[in-house]
């Protein structure tokens, strides 16, 4: 599971908060408050963890039978927009990459092992870093909640800033998206001793400021319409995303200049610590100025 800790300039956010504790801890009870404030705020969407299928109609009026037929994934539509899904192999983080375009929040309950902020009821252990924590739902105040959860940085994926960016006033005058995508390299040779994971560093409020200055200038540019920069601190494993650059311009030209440009001076003028771990080795690098 990802540990979901990112360095990225102020656009649209998206928060994840897990909610771990034993089930007479109000673990649901927490998440529907917490739903019902976050609602006024923005969209929410919530992920439940459940140790088993639960029961689906088929008597049918479902997708039962594509199942049966061999299927891994079955979808069902209605004329209203509403819609179930069955299938296999669904993992969380491939759960939270789908919401993130759409849904400024994102509840997950029951995942103690998620690297997500978590708030901890009943003494729970849990993989992610501690929002709150208390006996029970009742004993939280849910404003101290929100807050620490707002305090904390949002969750993003390429999918979702590509949608942010598609977002812009000025969309209608773009013809073209360019992105680039960095990710963990487990080696550079056949031979290498293979990378576990990278772990990064920031300097709290420069990095921002560097990032903002990048992405304003790249603004500025005739015919670049909106930039999305976006880098991950924190642990990040080998094969995982580790930054991206997303620009909307009128013209493919100008649009992969801008991402080559971007990149170039992110990795060039934000200040960032690397830390690389192999399976025999470790050690820190300096990235940036």
């Amino acid at each position: 599971m990802r540990n979901y800790t990112y360095v990225r300039v102020p656009f649209e956010n998206v928060y994840v908060l897990g909610i771990a504790g034993p089930s007479d801890a109000g673990k649901t009870t927490l998440v529907e408050r917490l739903t019902s404030r976050l609602s006024e705020r923005g969209s929410v969407a919530t992920v439940k963890h459940l140790t088993h299928a639960p029961d689906v109609d088929t008597e049918g009026k479902d997708t039962a039978r594509h199942r049966a037929a061999g299927a891994q994934a079955t979808y069902g539509i209605t004329d209203d927009e509403g819609w179930f899904a069955t299938g296999a192999d669904r993992t969380l983080d491939e759960t939270l990459d789908d919401l993130a375009p759409d849904y400024d929040y994102a509840l997950v309950e029951g995942f103690s092992q998620a690297g997500v902020p978590t708030v901890a009821l009943g003494g729970r252990d849990h993989a992610g870093e501690q929002v709150a924590a208390a006996p029970t739902a009742d004993d939280l105040d849910l404003d101290s909640v929100v807050d620490a959860l707002h305090d904390r940085e949002p969750y993003e994926t390429l999918g979702s800033l590509v949608a942010r960016v598609k977002r812009s006033s000025r969309e209608d005058r773009a013809g073209a998206i360019a992105t680039f995508t960095g990710r963990v390299r487990e080696r550079d040779a056949p031979d290498d001793d293979p990378t576990e994971y990278l772990e990064f560093e920031k300097y709290d409020g420069v990095a921002e400021e560097r990032l903002e200055t990048i992405r304003g200038d790249l603004l500025d540019r005739d015919g670049i319409f909106e930039v999305a920069l976006h880098h991950r601190t924190g642990v990040v494993e080998a094969g995982e995303d580790i930054v991206f650059v997303v620009i909307l311009a009128g013209h493919r030209a100008e649009a992969f200049r801008a991402v080559e440009d971007g990149i170039d001076r992110l990795k060039d003028e934000v200040p960032l610590f690397k830390k690389e771990v192999t399976v025999s080795d470790e050690f820190w690098a300096h990235e940036g100025p």
